[in-house]
């Protein structure tokens, strides 16, 4: 009883050092809040990030083409590749002509031309930066002033990047390697054209540089694009020396394919920046849909583009073929993690899908994507574009795990 009553007789002195005890800690308490609560955002960012994949519509288009406002191209108006785009059954175009050619003026060019409008095929506003550093490509859902980027094309990446954020436009770094090549930051960019042309063969470094960019923590569009600068010649039209290239190249020489909230022009971009995106060789052959079952539920939430915590499990995925599909046709697949080879699969059928697991790291950067090769599927408006194709048929954007969304 004795030892109580001095407990409370002192309590006064005991509470304050108590409370000494607490405010000696206050920062450390503080800095252990910050960390938890940063740790639950970013997860919640993560998850987030995905989507359910059935939400949407798959639209093609070739984001890489050049009209008569392009001074080197030939018997290519506006009217013509729209028209052939309608044709070909595209659902968008993105023309896009030297900025230089035109000191920097698309506005009063290319999009003021009477041909630029379509009542059923989306029209992308944007232009090809053409600079003595190498070449990219501006997409946007509307006009923007691309004066003020070609104004800038040879200051300091800084600047550039400042001047891209204040225009609000998607930038893409166009044929990587090679001749034209991009000699600017990728941090510039969302996406990179790893197939240019029909020809793919060339388009080698290019993937080389895109699995550079992702092994570094970069979750950056892979593209397609045709660089498309000639068109068959019509009416008074006459040949040219690069008439013959029509033949080989033209507009869907690849296809690059979005899955879009909606049929829009925003969705569209929206799609491209998120890498909600498939290419395929030309716009009938078949498209390579890509996904993965994150939870283990048996629904595959996760799709190209997505980016998810890894929790040490393994996860399901799966591939497959939609579209126009040969008959007995057999295709391969192959898995690329990581920048290297992970597995290959042979598939056929009318609706050819395989299915893996792997476990990605719960500690380090995952990604997954995939290519699909075998025997083209015809295209008779581009009735050579096919040899020059070889094998490849599609490729697919990643799937993420443990990327960085705010990078």
């Amino acid at each position: 009883m004795e030892e109580f009553k001095m407990l409370f007789k002192n309590k006064t002195t005991i509470l304050s050092k108590c409370k000494l005890f607490i405010s000696s800690f206050k920062p450390v308490i503080f800095v252990a809040l910050v960390l938890v609560t940063s740790a639950i955002r970013s997860q919640e960012t993560l998850n987030k990030s995905v989507s359910p994949a059935s939400v949407g519509v798959w639209l093609k288009g070739d984001l890489h083409v050049h009209s008569r406002h392009s001074t080197e191209s030939s018997n290519n108006s506006i009217s013509k590749i729209i028209n052939f785009s309608k044709s070909v059954k595209m659902d968008y175009v993105c023309i896009t002509d030297h900025d230089n050619h035109v000191h920097g003026d698309v506005e009063h060019h290319t999009w003021s031309d009477p041909e630029f409008k379509s009542d059923s095929l989306l029209l992308l506003y944007g232009a090809e930066w053409t600079t003595t550093r190498g070449h990219g490509n501006v997409f946007s859902d509307k006009p923007y002033n691309h004066q003020k980027l070609f104004d800038v094309r040879d200051q300091r990446d800084v600047n550039i990047g400042k001047v891209k954020k204040l225009l609000s436009i998607h930038l893409s770094a166009n044929h990587p390697s090679g001749k034209d090549n991009f000699g600017f930051s990728y941090d510039l960019v969302q996406s990179i054209e790893v197939w240019n042309s029909a020809f793919w063969p060339k388009n080698a470094n290019a993937i080389m540089i895109w699995d550079d960019m992702l092994s570094s923590g970069r979750m950056m569009t892979g593209r397609g694009g045709s660089d498309a600068h000639h068109g068959v010649p019509n009416g008074s039209e006459k040949p040219t020396s690069n008439t013959y290239q029509a033949e080989y190249n033209y507009v869907g020489t690849p296809t690059t394919w979005v899955f879009a909230k909606e049929r829009s022009l925003k969705a569209v971009v929206d799609a491209l920046t998120q890498a909600k995106v498939s290419v395929s060789s030309n716009p009938f052959a078949p498209r390579v849909e890509f996904y993965a079952d994150a939870n283990g539920d048996g629904k595959f939430e996760m799709m190209m583009g997505d980016n998810i915590k890894s929790n040490g499990k393994p996860v399901k995925f799966r591939v497959q073929l939609n579209g126009n599909l040969l008959p007995d046709a057999d295709y391969t697949i192959t898995v690329i993690k990581n920048g290297g080879k992970f597995d290959t699969y042979n598939l056929r059928g009318s609706t050819p899908m395989i299915e893996f697991e792997d476990t990605p790291n719960p500690q380090g950067r995952t990604y997954y994507r995939v290519t699909v090769e075998g025997t083209n599927t015809p295209y008779p408006q581009v009735p050579k574009s096919m040899a020059l194709s070889e094998k490849m048929v599609a490729l697919s954007n990643p799937i993420y795990f443990n990327f960085n969304p705010d990078f």
